[in-house]
């Protein structure tokens, strides 16, 4: 299971941290991500963290987000600062391997609005 929380509604130019806390997996096992979906549009993966710490993003949140994994607390951390309107999204966290067929969270959504 993966339980997402830390959305809300945002400024503009502000930042929001997400946090994700893993259970039923080995969570050393995997790559963990981070996606979003915004209305109207498909998931798309945001940010991913393997289980050495090394971190990827999408050119959309490159040098805005920072995203983390602390093993002891199986948690993932996401972190995006310089909202923008369009980060406005559901955002979920998974293995960066996960598709439509897999089990998803409920998400925690983001708002950025003046």
């Amino acid at each position: 299971q993966f339980v997402e929380s830390g959305g809300g509604l945002a400024a503009p130019g502000g930042s929001v941290s997400l946090s994700c806390v893993m259970s039923g997996i080995i969570f050393t096992d995997y790559t963990m991500a981070w996606y979003r979906q915004a209305p109207g549009k498909q998931r798309e993966l945001v940010a991913s963290v393997t289980n050495r710490g090394k971190t990827t993003y999408a050119a959309s949140v490159q040098g805005r987000a920072t995203v983390g994994r602390d093993h002891s607390v199986k948690t993932v951390y996401l972190r995006v600062s310089d909202l923008k309107p369009e980060d406005t999204a559901v955002y979920y966290c998974n293995t960066d391997m996960a598709d439509e067929h897999s089990y998803w969270g409920p998400g925690t959504e983001v708002t950025v609005s003046s």
